[in-house]
Parts: C-alpha cells; sequence; structure tokens
C-alpha cells in the first residue's frame, strides 16, 4: 500500500505539472488569490506591529493549509486515484512555471520593440520595483533577476515540498511564500509583524533555492550557457545578495547568461543597492528568452527529481523512521 501511496503522489506531482504547463494559471477563482484575501482580513483582525503577532498570524494562516492537505492525505490513504488527483490539483494550483515564462517573453518583446511604457506597465506582473524611471536595461535586469528567484518560488520549492510532505508540504509552503510576498517584506507596519513570516520563507527556500542554483548550472546549455562560468559566478557570488536564498538562483542565472545583475532597486517609497552578480555586461531584451529557456529546463530537472523521491529516497526515509519508532515504543514498554 505505500508503494502504491508513492506512486499516487508521484503521479499527482507530474500531472499537476503538466496541468501548470498546459494551462497556466487558473484564470478566475485561483485559490492562492482566495487564500491571500482570507489572510489578509485575518492580518487586519490581529496586526500589531510586534512579532508575537506575528508569530500567531503565521502559524494560523499557514496552519490551516496544512491541516487541509493533512486531513485530505488521511482521507485518500486507501484511495491512491484520489490521492493522484488531490495532489495534481494542489500542484497546479501552487505552481506557476507558465506564467513566468510568459511574463518573461511578453517584456522582450515589448522591449525589442522599443515599446517602453508597455514594458514599465508590465512589470509589477514579476516584482515590486518601481518602473516609472527603468530604461531597457533595467527593466531587463529586473525581468531576469524575478525569473532566477521565482524559478525557485514558484516551481522548484513546490515541487520539492511536494515531493518530501506531499499535499501538506504544498499547501503549506505556498501559504508561507504567499505571506511573505504580503507582509515580509521591509516597511513601517510590517518591520516586526512580518518577520516571521519572512523567516519561515527564508527556512523552506533554502535547500530549492540552492537547488535551483545547481540546475540552473547544469541546463545552462539549453540557452548557449557556458556551465564552467555559470558555476564559478554562481561559487564567487551567491553569497553577496542580502537575501540567503535569492542569490543563489540570480547568481547562477547571471553566469548562465553572461550577465552582469545587482545594482539599485527602486520600490515604492524605498531603495536598496545590492552588490553586482556576474561579470558580463547589462541585460537586454535578447536575454530574457534565455532565462525563460533555463527557467523551463530547471522546471523539468526538478519534476524529475521530485517525481522521483516518493519512490527512491523518500522510501528509505519513511523506513528509518518507522524503524525508529518501533524501537522508542519497544523501549518505552
Amino acid at each position: 500500500m505505500r508503494q502504491v501511496t508513492a506512486m499516487a503522489n508521484a503521479a499527482g506531482l507530474v500531472a499537476g505539472y503538466a496541468l501548470d504547463a498546459l494551462l497556466g494559471d487558473p484564470r478566475r477563482w485561483h485559490p492562492v488569490a482566495g487564500f491571500g484575501r482570507a489572510a489578509g482580513a485575518l492580518e487586519q483582525r490581529i496586526h500589531r506591529p510586534d512579532r508575537s503577532a506575528g508569530a500567531a498570524f503565521t502559524a494560523l494562516a499557514v496552519g490551516a493549509p496544512v491541516l487541509l492537505g493533512a486531513a485530505a492525505t488521511l482521507a485518500t490513504r486507501r484511495r491512491p486515484l484520489a490521492r493522484a488527483a488531490l495532489v495534481a490539483a494542489g500542484t497546479w494550483t501552487v505552481l506557476g512555471g507558465r506564467t513566468l515564462r510568459h511574463e518573461s517573453t511578453v517584456m522582450a518583446r515589448a522591449l525589442r520593440d522599443g515599446d517602453l511604457p508597455a514594458a514599465r506597465s508590465r512589470l509589477n506582473h514579476l516584482c515590486g520595483r518601481d518602473p516609472a524611471a527603468l530604461d531597457e536595461p533595467e527593466l531587463a535586469r529586473a525581468t531576469v533577476e524575478s525569473v532566477a528567484e521565482n524559478t525557485s518560488d514558484a516551481v522548484v520549492a513546490p515541487l520539492a515540498w511536494g515531493a518530501i510532505a506531499g499535499l501538506p508540504g504544498l499547501l503549506g509552503y505556498r501559504a508561507a511564500n504567499t505571506l511573505d510576498a504580503m507582509v515580509g517584506h521591509r516597511s513601517p507596519r510590517y518591520a516586526r509583524f512580518g518577520t516571521p513570516a519572512a523567516r519561515l520563507d527564508d527556512l523552506l527556500n533554502l535547500v530549492p533555492a540552492r537547488l535551483t542554483g545547481l540546475l540552473t548550472i547544469a541546463v545552462a546549455p539549453v540557452a548557449d550557457g557556458d556551465r564552467r562560468a555559470a558555476w564559478r559566478i554562481w561559487r564567487r557570488d551567491r553569497n553577496d545578495h542580502p537575501s540567503p536564498n535569492a542569490g543563489q538562483c540570480e547568481a547562477a542565472m547571471a553566469g548562465a547568461l553572461g550577465v552582469r545583475l545587482g545594482g539599485r532597486n527602486v520600490y515604492f517609497g524605498r531603495s536598496e543597492t545590492r552588490p553586482f552578480l556576474g561579470d558580463g555586461p547589462r541585460a537586454e531584451a535578447r536575454h530574457l528568452e534565455r532565462a525563460a529557456r533555463i527557467s523551463g529546463a530547471v522546471g523539468v530537472a526538478a519534476l524529475g527529481l521530485a517525481a522521483a523521491y516518493p519512490l527512491t529516497v523518500g522510501r528509505l526515509v519513511g523506513a528509518a523512521a518507522r524503524s525508529a519508532l518501533r524501537r522508542t515504543v519497544r523501549r518505552g514498554r
């Protein structure tokens, strides 16, 4: 039965990835958007400018989807087809690979056409920077950086947590990542309240971000990139970024594309200056479709690892955990 359940989880991940690749995000009634509205309403009720309130908010907002996923997992423990269908639906809901690649190609088209107003209006689909004064290289840089980071956040990390923890992992990761986008940024309102959500998101992305960097290096040739250069830049620059995770993805992408990322980022009401990543020229429109190809290849590689995990490493980990539990129970008697 455990083998059948593992196969159901793996099949659900593959089917959900295929749905995202074919259909992209649901056009209406997106569950993540609904979760965001519910979390926003909860935040309005319990907000206080301290970390304890933020911790309670994070625990409630992430705990609810995890418990829902756990209940669904228990309900389908002897129904592999239902389990596979639920995991597929959950995977499709939390992935954003097709949308990410689409936004990158749309931005590339606008920049190639010299339509800066259209490109600036499109940037908020990818990140929260103020596009008003950005020229083509800065718009291209923002897009490449967003594609690199979100390949981890919207593709690799959900697949990894789905492989490790099934439906609760998928839903819990997406909830935590959504909360980080809502309250994890630096602002007077969320300076302390948003810290627990930001730290949880950092923790959940520690391994997926590094995996994304390594996979980016591995697949660099699909976009005429140099693996050696990507490896060198990743090892040299990945820890220069202020984020413990974003630099892993962005440094590898900079090396794979042969461009220089980093610099001054202007947000609405604040600005940040980040170290440069990479040795090449500034990004241009021509780099955006290459970044999308790398992102897609990383997603396929991550899917292969995620689908194999429940049938290989996951079985070994589960067997070891059950054996340890039995030994603990015997000692307690």
